[in-house]
């Protein structure tokens, strides 16, 4: 793996004008982080928070008022260090009356290529993002799910090292925010870097290899995944299948030990997601067996 960071901020900073009097408001403080090559980046914090202002600076959008971002080792302000990134926008905008190959194609256009290999290409987009049977539809018949599916197409029409992902499953229903978390895990297999903003907390912690908390602009706490939701001084021990026999012998041995103490107890729970996605896959299924 390559020394240089996909992406790095240096003590970033950047101020806007404000609404009174000229009065500078400061969205961003003295921000400093690291994405490595291959990596899912996730950084996380409520609306407001400079999120967005840091990736847009990343992304060469807006010049830092001090610091600097960089991608693969060139200033993010320089054109030619967007050669390898692709960008999805939180809310993209699209040609209704374009089909879902026309999409990309037009995008492959802009990015320069042409012929066989921009034939290719469609094909090729279309089947990872699962869109294959949809490529003839136009978009203003799409869901918001879908829309966003093609917008991962298109970033990823020229083939990034990097792609930059802004809220990619905001306002997206669970299944779709599904298929987009399996989307960017098979570009993490692909060796793609992914950096990628969000509010929505449960799905950074099911796609991220680090992550990164900003909070009012400052960046307040920053690592590993596992290791920023490890509770130290915590062992969580999972039985399937346990007898009531066995689990008195487990308590009776906390309690003759004193080493240590039972803080719950309860049947493991899963999420609501993964609850509603359980029961409305099997009942589509049924309704599709019973046709």
């Amino acid at each position: 793996m390559s020394d240089v960071p996909a992406v790095e901020a240096k003590n970033l900073v950047k101020d806007f004008k404000g609404a009174f009097k000229g009065k500078k408001v400061r969205a961003v403080k003295n921000v400093s982080f690291q994405i490595a090559p291959g990596e899912v980046y996730g950084l996380i914090g409520p609306n407001g928070s400079g999120k967005s202002t840091t990736m847009k600076a990343v992304l060469g959008l807006v010049a830092p008022t001090s610091g600097s971002t960089s991608i693969f080792g060139r200033n993010s302000l320089k054109v030619d260090s967007r050669n390898e990134v692709g960008f999805l926008p939180e809310n993209p905008y699209f040609y209704k009356h374009l089909t879902a190959a026309e999409t990309v194609r037009f995008y492959g256009k802009l990015c320069g290529m042409r012929g066989r290999k921009l034939k290719e290409r469609i094909g090729e987009l279309l089947e990872l993002v699962g869109l294959q049977d949809a490529r003839d539809r136009r978009l203003k018949g799409f869901s918001k799910g879908m829309l966003q599916r093609i917008g991962l197409a298109q970033a990823m029409v020229q083939d990034p090292r990097l792609l930059v992902l802004d809220e990619p499953t905001a306002g997206v229903d669970p299944t779709g925010s599904r298929e987009i978390r399996d989307l960017i895990l098979e570009l993490k297999n692909r060796g793609i870097t992914v950096f990628l903003c969000s509010h929505l907390l449960e799905q950074v912690q099911q796609v991220c290899d680090r992550v990164g908390i900003i909070h009012q602009g400052v960046l307040v706490n920053e690592g590993r995944l596992d290791d920023l939701i490890a509770v130290e001084n915590r062992t969580e021990l999972i039985l399937e299948n346990a007898s009531e026999s066995l689990l008195d012998q487990i308590r009776t041995l906390v309690d003759v030990t004193h080493q240590a103490e039972v803080v719950s107890e309860g049947n493991a729970r899963t999420t609501l997601e993964d609850l509603f996605l359980r029961e409305t896959m099997s009942d589509a299924k049924e309704q599709a067996a019973s046709k």
